[in-house]
Parts: structure tokens; sequence; C-alpha cells
């Protein structure tokens, strides 16, 4: 049987299945995800081991620290990953759910409900626990689900799906539902993107290569999940003790993940004062600083000079650039010229120059006086996320369950026919 012929087949499956999950009731999807969070402690140490098969094979490929964090899955990481099971069973589901409902002068009733899009695919790289995040999340919301994960977590991916799978099985419910393509063929993602009549949804989740390919080859409807080429601009009437707090945090804590911060923009009225002490604090850090002219001479030998690509790029690592801006219009130019639209935060306790800011910056999420590291569904209260979308049409943003849905229209009548 040939790759395509394969894929092909799978994804047929998986859209029988998501016919019958259409039709599951509630409390067996609930069942289900339960199945699945004591299957995930059960299967602790094939899981375990199967991880350190790829990341022992990264080691070997030459993966960052960074990334090679990504792929990890340690003890605390699948603990986080159970309780999001949970969490996702916990939540109220929207399907069914009544967005607007209104009556005719003829009598006709007219609701709007929520109701499953179908089977969604979804491509992604590097974390093995999205796997799960976005398997539970699609059942949940009544959804079969297609997962192509990178080759790099291969063997983590395979682990976690059997998972998947089996609470399905014991729940009564089919293991179709959930499928991930067992292969590391590149091609498969070009073949992935032809499966129209069974995928009604296509979700990227990657860098600009994985997402472009994604976006020029896909048949059907596609949003995006690009990179995170996220701000800090700290305005000249930033408080310095909260400022240096959230870039520390937004660079820091996690810089392998999309919603770190890449870029910081400090306004020309306290450069000289802000530079060297962040500069100061991100090299105890460990965080390697590349800056323009007027940073340069602020901050002194520590940093680097950036280049024009340096604006543009997502680090993913513990590489920060930085820019001296002459106010609150130029830094709201270069987030527009050079960010990804995914989260850019001001710091400042000017309310006016907060709302220009939070106004006039096209992102999915702008904050005041926070850091970028919050955009995520469960930090927004959404549970496990599929993701962190940076289109505009359907959904923006953290994508949770909601956005998981599609609408229909519901006509009761009386026997009304049109004139």
């Amino acid at each position: 049987m040939s790759l395509e012929t394969a894929i092909a087949s799978l994804c047929q499956a998986t859209r029988r299945a998501a016919r019958k999950l259409a039709r599951a009731s509630l409390p067996q999807i609930d069942a289900a995800l339960e199945e699945i969070a004591s299957e995930l402690d059960a299967r602790r140490e094939e899981i375990y081991t199967a991880n350190r098969v790829d990341l022992e094979e990264g080691r070997k490929k030459g993966l960052s620290a960074a990334m090679l964090d990504r792929l990890a899955i340690k003890p605390e990481t699948l603990d986080k990953i159970i309780s999001g099971v949970r969490q996702v069973k916990g939540l109220s589901s929207p399907l069914g759910a009544v967005m607007r409902e209104w009556t005719q002068r003829d009598g006709l009733r007219i609701r709007q409900l929520r109701v499953p899009i179908g089977v969604i695919g979804i491509i992604y790289e590097s974390r093995p626990n999205v796997t799960i995040d976005a398997a539970v999340l699609c059942l949940k919301a009544g959804n079969g689900v297609v997962l192509r994960g990178g080759s790099e977590a291969f063997n983590s991916n395979r682990a976690l799906a059997a998972c998947l799978q089996a609470g399905l099985f014991r729940a009564g419910l089919p293991q179709e539902a959930i499928q991930i393509l067992p292969t590391t063929d590149r091609e498969a993602i070009g073949i992935l993107c032809r499966q129209s009549d069974s995928i009604d949804l296509l979700i990227p989740r990657g860098g600009q290569g994985l997402i472009e390919t994604v976006a020029a080859q896909a048949r059907m409807p596609v949003i995006k999940h690009y990179n995170g080429i996220c701000h800090v601009y700290v305005h000249a009437q930033a408080d310095p003790d909260m400022a240096e707090k959230i870039v520390l945090n937004a660079k820091v804590q996690r810089p392998g993940v999309c919603n770190a911060v890449e870029t910081l923009l400090v306004d020309r009225e306290t450069a000289a004062e802000f530079v060297p002490r962040i500069v100061a604090r991100l090299r105890a850090e460990g965080v390697e600083v590349r800056g323009d002219v007027e940073t340069r001479a602020f901050g002194g030998e520590a940093v680097l000079p950036a280049t024009e690509a340096d604006w543009s790029t997502e680090y993913l690592d513990l590489i920060l650039s930085v820019r001296v801006v002459g106010g609150i219009e130029e830094a709201v130019d270069h987030v527009e010229r050079y960010g990804s639209h995914h989260s850019d935060t001001i710091v400042t306790r000017n309310e006016t120059a907060a709302r220009r800011f939070l106004a006039e910056v096209d992102s999915a999420t702008v904050y005041w006086n926070a850091s970028t590291r919050f955009t995520d569904g469960e930090q927004f209260g959404f549970g496990a996320e599929i993701g962190i979308s940076t289109d505009k049409i359907h959904a923006r943003g953290p994508m949770g369950l909601e956005e998981l849905t599609s609408y229909k229209y519901v006509i009761e009548g009386t026997g009304q026919v049109r004139e």
C-alpha cells in the first residue's frame, strides 16, 4: 500500500468514527477522557522509555537545549498532562449551546446551535504534550482528529496516542476517532493537505516553513498558529522595577515557547537608565543581547550588534534583540512591521499611552503591564489549548473548545411555506 493510500484510508476511517462520535452523549465523552487520564497514569514507564529514545536521538542530531526542553516528558510534565485531561473533562461542553434564537413574524422559530466541525487535522512540531492537548480538546468538542507530530517526538507521540485510543475503546467509542500518522516521512504533510474529502479543517503549529507549506498546499480551510515574535515595549513612564520583572519573565522563564518575548523596545527617554540595568540582568541570566546602535551605546560591550534579520526572528532561545525607539508611534510601527501578531505588551503608568498601544497594535493578544507569557489557554481559563491562532477569521488567540466548533441553524415551523 502506498503512503498516499494509507493516509487516505486512515483519514476516511477517522471521518466514519467522527460521525459516531457526534452522536455520543456528553457522559460518554467525559468517561473517555477519564479513561485516557487513567491510561496515561498507568503507562508512565512506557511513555518515559519512548521519550528517552527521542531525547537521545535529538541530542545526536544537535537539537538546542530549548528544543530538548520542549521535547522532554518529565514526571511533572506527565502529571500536568494528566491534570490537563481531567481539567478538559470538567469544562462545560459547548455542543448544543444556543448562540442565538428568535421567532419570525410568520412564526418560524430559528436557533443557531454549536456543533462539531467534524474532522480536524493538526500538524505540529517538537512538543509531545500537544498530542494529548489537541486530541482531548477535539474529543470534548465532538470532533475526530488526525495528528501529525514532528519526527523528533515520533516515539513519544506514538506512546501517547496508544493511551488516547485505549481510553476511547474502554469508553465504548471508536478508536479511529483519534489517530496519529505512523510515519516520519515529510511527504505525509502534503498528502494530509489533500484529504479534503475527509478533513474539514487543518491546524498547523510550528515554524514559518511548516506554516507556509500547509497554507500553500491545503485544499481545506487552515487556521495558522504562526511563530511568536513577541514584543515588550518599555514606555517613557514605565515603572522600572515592573518593567525589569516583566522582561525577565517573558524572556527567561521558558525561552523555547511561542509566547516568550523576542524583542524589547525601550523608549529613548528612559533608555540611558533602563538599558544598562536590563542588559546587566539579562546577561546574569545567560541571555545573549543583540541591540541597535543606541542600545549598544547604553549597554556597552555586553550587547552584540543586531542585524535587520534579528527584528523578525523567533529565537526560541536565550537571545533577545533590543531597540531604542522615539516614542509610542515608533514602537507600534516596529511591532506592526516586524511582529507576527501573536502577543505584545506595553509597560507604562500612562493610561493614555497604554490605551493607544492596545488599540493600535493588531495582535491576537495585547497587554498592559503584564508578561506575554500569559497567552495560553489554561491561563485564560479555557483549559488545555489547541494552540495560539494568529489568524483573524473564526478563531484568534488561544483556541479552546468554542473555537473547535461550528454552528448550524435549526428552524422549526408549523407548516409555513414561502410565498
